[in-house]
This record gives structure tokens, C-alpha cells and sequence, in this order.
């Protein structure tokens, strides 16, 4: 697929993290209302385990230059489903939106067949004021997936209600052991979920980084056996916000109250650092009932996200 005249493409560099932040900042705020993305989340795409820059994103230039498009590949596992984002500043960038898709489609092919498969499913997000992008992926024959729900509440919170017989304390970053239980709890509860895609421990560190907000992370023990965890994520901090990236509660201690605990205790601890919300993402299809939980702890919906996947035969 070329580009239209004028317009051109070049891999990118961690040189480039400032433009395709402007570019990300641009899509989200027509997306979804304001920017939902920094500086740091950029670098760890671009240097993601099963990512190579110079074979899987592309920026996309205006006939003056400047960078109005950005494409990324992501597989946080290496193995099962590829996600491709494909984002453009509405303003300038919008003729190359379906171009870059058609050509991360091919590296999707050709990645495939690197890993010796037939075939591979991609999926792309598209928000409700995406019409045009929805399009976009129809005509490439993508179709509906699935339904997130963004949830949110003001803080501070009511104190947490902790059940008998349930303690919840932060993660221990220090002790290997602690952290070795948190991964296995998070893997087992969410190994019924159809999305999940297992990571190893030695996976799932590597990708946590060096510096997370260790005291947002927390473990529930009931009867002193360890049951489930809470892990927060610093990615809604430009706006005042606490946000639950992963709730996890081993099947045996599900509808004791655990869930409840832990969100009570994460959405403390926002209000102490002075955040003024609290907000998550659910998955519409999660056989967990998890939707109702949120609800039950003062948590709205305030906008949806709906994925689109298409199965891309191998090819060179």
C-alpha cells in the first residue's frame, strides 16, 4: 500500500519519543477526551522483549516533515495474538491511518511466518468517536471482538471493610517469594478468562520495570494464606487519578469479600497521595462478574472501547 503523494514513512527512533507523544496525545484527546499517554509508555513500546522498531512501527510524515502518524506492533508474550495501534494526529495525519495499517498487516504476515504459523489474529481498539477508523477496519475485513468499559469514582473513598478472617498488605518488592506468589496468583485467577496470555515470572518482571509505586500494590491473605492481588499503574497520574490496572482473587476465595478489600485499600491509598479519582478498565466478556464488583464500590462507566480482530494469513 503506498502513500499518497507527497507523504512519507521512516522507522522510528527513541530520538523521535517527543513527536509521536504529540501524535498519541492528539489521537487520544479526540479519542477519548485527553491525552492517555506518556513519555514512558512510548519508550517501553518502542523496547518491548517481542518488539523491533526497525521491523515493526513506522512514523508516518506530512508532506512538510513533520511526524502526524504513528504505527506500533505489540505482543507482550511473543506467542498467541498480535495487537497493532495505529495512531494519527485528526488534524493532519488522517490519509495515512489506513496506508500504516495495511503495512503492519504485512509484518503481521511476516511475522507469522518467522514463527512458523499459518496464521496469526490481530486486533486494533477503536473508541466511539472513531467512525472513520471503524471503517477503516472493516474494509481490511476486521470484525467486532469484544467490549471494554472504562470505570471511574471521585475520592477520597469510605475506609475499606475488610472481612474475618482477611488481611490486605502491600507487596513486598524486596523478597522474591512475595513477588513469585503475586505472579501466581494473577496467572491462575485469570487463566479462565478467554484473552489471557500466560507469561512466565521471569517474563512478567522484566516487563514491570524498575520503579513501579510499590505501595499501590497489594496482597490479600485470608487465614494467612495468600488469595489475591491489586496491582496499580502510575498511567492516569497527569490527571489526579489512581487507577487498578489487574484485580485478581483466586477462584476458591471469590465472594468473600476479598475483591472489595482491595479496592478499598488502593483507593486509600490514591486519596492519601492526593489523587482526586479512582479508575479502571473491564472487560465486558470477564466470567467473573467483575462489572458488578466495581459497581458496588461506587465505580460508573464513563466511555467504552470496542475491539476488532482479523486473522492474517502467513506470508513473506
Amino acid at each position: 500500500m503506498t502513500l499518497p503523494a507527497g507523504w512519507t514513512a521512516r522507522r522510528p527512533t527513541l530520538d523521535d519519543v517527543p513527536a509521536i507523544l504529540r501524535v498519541v496525545h492528539a489521537a487520544d484527546t479526540f479519542a477519548i477526551g485527553y491525552p492517555d499517554f506518556s513519555a514512558e509508555d512510548v519508550v517501553e513500546c518502542l523496547t518491548a522483549p517481542h518488539v523491533d522498531p526497525a521491523a515493526d512501527s513506522w512514523l508516518g510524515l506530512d508532506p512538510a516533515g513533520d511526524v502526524v502518524a504513528w504505527a506500533i506492533l505489540d505482543n507482550p508474550t511473543g506467542v498467541g495474538r498480535e495487537f497493532v495501534e495505529v495512531y494519527v494526529d485528526p488534524e493532519r495525519g488522517r490519509e495515512l491511518r489506513e496506508p500504516l495499517l495495511r503495512r503492519q498487516l504485512a509484518r503481521v504476515a511476516e511475522r507469522a511466518a518467522g514463527r512458523g504459523l499459518p496464521e496469526l489474529t490481530v486486533r486494533c481498539a477503536a473508541c466511539p468517536p472513531e467512525e472513520r477508523w471503524r471503517r477503516i477496519l472493516a474494509d481490511a475485513g476486521f470484525t467486532f471482538a469484544r467490549r471494554y468499559v472504562r470505570m471511574s469514582r471521585p475520592l477520597p473513598a469510605d475506609p475499606p471493610v475488610i472481612p474475618p478472617g482477611v488481611l490486605v498488605r502491600p507487596v513486598r518488592p524486596d523478597d522474591e517469594d512475595d513477588l513469585r506468589t503475586f505472579h501466581r496468583i494473577y496467572e491462575t485467577a485469570f487463566a479462565d478468562t478467554l484473552d489471557h496470555d500466560p507469561r512466565d515470572f521471569a517474563t512478567w518482571r522484566e516487563r514491570i520495570g524498575p520503579d513501579p509505586s510499590w505501595d499501590e500494590w497489594f496482597v490479600a491473605e485470608v487465614d494467612g494464606e495468600p488469595a489475591g492481588v491489586l496491582r496499580s499503574s502510575d498511567q492516569g497520574a497527569d490527571r489526579d487519578e489512581g487507577w487498578v490496572k489487574s484485580l485478581a482473587v483466586l477462584p476458591g476465595h471469590r465472594g468473600r469479600g476479598v475483591g472489595r478489600a482491595l479496592l478499598g485499600h488502593a483507593f486509600a491509598r490514591y486519596a492519601v497521595k492526593g489523587r482526586t479519582t479512582a479508575g479502571l478498565g473491564v472487560d465486558l466478556a470477564n466470567p467473573t462478574a467483575a462489572l458488578s464488583l466495581y459497581r458496588s464500590v461506587g465505580l460508573r462507566e464513563t466511555s467504552t472501547v470496542d475491539m476488532y480482530e482479523l486473522v492474517v494469513p502467513a506470508g513473506v
